[in-house]
């Protein structure tokens, strides 16, 4: 490498550390703000949380937060995505509105731990209870109105940034780097990539910034979420987005070269889970690939699990305890798929998935 190349790589990796660092500033400065005006995040009037896998240590949670954004520069200059665009003046306004709702939500958290039953949004559902399953009307992260609002779906990627630290773009972008892999060198014009559970479609909108013209469909279960999904995936014709359950995807078998799944599989009851699977290997072709990114489970940085035993106590997750102990590998191998590869990416692991030929 040439003097010039070299400072160039020097150049791009201080940029990568100063603005990285002050994304994360930014959203933890947020997250202790929640913190303070909440009282913390044990349940009012019970007593304090004592995990009984031991208090996590701090040390190698830093450790791991660290090597998090090793791997994510890495990832850059592998040439896997290009650079993240975090601090732009045009978002400021934006991300300056957006941590003042997250601040106000953050402040009735209390309330409603304390005056929820848990499934208040059964009365709030637009179109009724029918279309949806019974595990999906409750008050996901203590929202009242669950996946149901156009609020939680305005709300949402701030609040999971803030949890983080900052660090939730960064633990998707390993999955991002999973799909650049299966389409180095290919047409990505003539495959299809589908979105399980896609949220309000953040991470399609990074997909699609790398790979422009690849035909992309996002499904998920949410009326708010869908319809945010669509504004913002408005910009490429070929992005679809579908209102339906992963469990019964109204898509053709085979039809899919690859499939991802974001921070969706912990928040489903434990019979579901095969379902969406067989559903996912369904429409795959043969040789397709699937992308699993989700929790860290128990055992996976053992010095930590304390940690993840927590957020069940902490926030309405309702499945997320079973996920930590679900036997990922047996679930999978079960449902036809051989594994790949698997990247731990701070609190997430990404784990990839072939469907036989």
């Amino acid at each position: 490498m040439g003097l010039i190349d070299q400072a160039a790589k020097t150049a791009g990796r201080a940029r990568y550390a100063a603005a990285q660092g002050l994304r994360t500033a930014w959203y933890a400065a947020q997250m202790q703000a929640a913190r303070s005006q909440s009282g913390g995040f044990d349940r009012p009037g019970e007593p304090e949380f004592r995990p009984s896998r031991g208090r996590p240590d701090t040390g190698e949670l830093r450790k791991a937060y660290l090597r998090l954004f090793v791997q994510d520069l890495a990832n850059v200059e592998a040439g896997l995505y290009p650079p993240p665009q975090d601090l732009r003046p045009a978002d400021l306004p934006g991300a300056l509105k957006s941590a003042q709702a997250f601040l106000r939500d953050a402040a009735e958290v209390n309330r409603r731990r304390l005056a929820r039953d848990g499934t208040e949004v059964r009365s709030q559902v637009p179109e009724g209870t029918n279309r949806y399953p019974a595990y999906y009307l409750q008050n996901f992260h203590y929202q009242s109105g669950g996946w149901f609002t156009d609020d939680s779906a305005e709300l949402y990627d701030t609040q999971v940034e803030a949890l983080f630290s900052g660090t939730a773009d960064a633990m998707r972008r390993a999955a991002l780097a999973e799909i650049s892999r299966e389409l180095k060198g290919r047409d990505q014009r003539t495959l299809r990539l589908l979105d399980v559970a896609c949220g309000n479609g953040r991470f399609l909108e990074k997909v699609l910034g790398v790979f422009p013209k690849l035909p992309v469909t996002g499904l998920d279960l949410s009326p708010s979420y869908t319809d945010a999904a669509r504004a913002r995936l408005a910009p490429w014709r070929q992005a679809d987005v579908i209102h339906d359950a992963a469990e019964t995807m109204p898509l053709e078998s085979a039809s899919q070269d690859i499939a991802v799944s974001v921070f969706f599989f912990h928040e489903l009851p434990p019979k579901v889970r095969p379902l969406v699977l067989a559903e996912i290997f369904r429409t795959l072709k043969p040789g397709g690939l699937f992308v699993l990114a989700d929790s860290v489970q128990f055992g996976d940085y053992p010095a930590m699990d304390g940690l993840l035993e927590y957020f069940p106590h902490g926030f309405h997750e309702p499945y997320y305890k079973g996920y930590l102990d679900w036997n990922l590998a047996s679930a999978l191998e079960t449902a036809g798929f051989v594994k790949e590869r698997e990247t731990l990416a701070f609190l997430t692991k990404v784990t990839t998935w072939r469907r036989p030929r």
